[in-house]
């Protein structure tokens, strides 16, 4: 039989970052609920949270990469929301966060999840907002919670 090594969902000491862009602010502050309300049902204190602003989803990479080099978090959570409108715009802030975020995980050594909405939209962002699929927010914690415990056995 093989050695299986999973992370368990018990967030009890962890200590959380949340990068928020402040961009689609409506849509970012149910992200931000989600994320809250999971890390405290998983047993986490939101004390051990900090949430740091930033203006938009592209500033999300560099500022994720920052607190997790700081060493003062087990886990960073991005949390954003792109939604296409009529010019490229969204394609290049999309996929640049995607990579971004990617990236700081890899250079950091922390887990950095990837919490942005990405929509056609505004009824797909809402969705994944807190209505019918969901809160994105609160799937990210979720992640953040089984990496911190996978990672602390690794």
């Amino acid at each position: 039989m093989p050695k299986v090594i999973e992370g368990n969902m018990l967030a009890d000491g962890a200590k959380v970052g949340i990068v928020v862009a402040r961009f689609n602010e409506f849509l970012t502050g149910k992200l931000i609920d989600g994320a809250v309300d999971a890390f405290k049902r998983h047993g986490g204190d939101d004390a051990n949270l900090t949430q740091v602003w930033v203006p938009g989803s592209f500033e999300l990479p560099g500022t994720a990469l920052k607190m997790a080099q700081s060493g003062k978090y087990d886990a960073i959570i991005c949390l954003g929301c792109v939604i296409r409108g009529s010019t490229g715009h969204y394609d290049f802030v999309a996929a640049e966060a995607a990579k971004g975020i990617g990236q700081a995980g890899m250079q950091s050594g922390v887990p950095v999840v990837f919490g942005v909405i990405t929509a056609d939209t505004l009824e797909q962002a809402i969705d994944r907002s807190g209505a019918k699929q969901g809160n994105n927010g609160g799937k990210a914690m979720l992640t953040a919670i089984e990496m911190i415990n996978l990672y602390k056995q690794l």
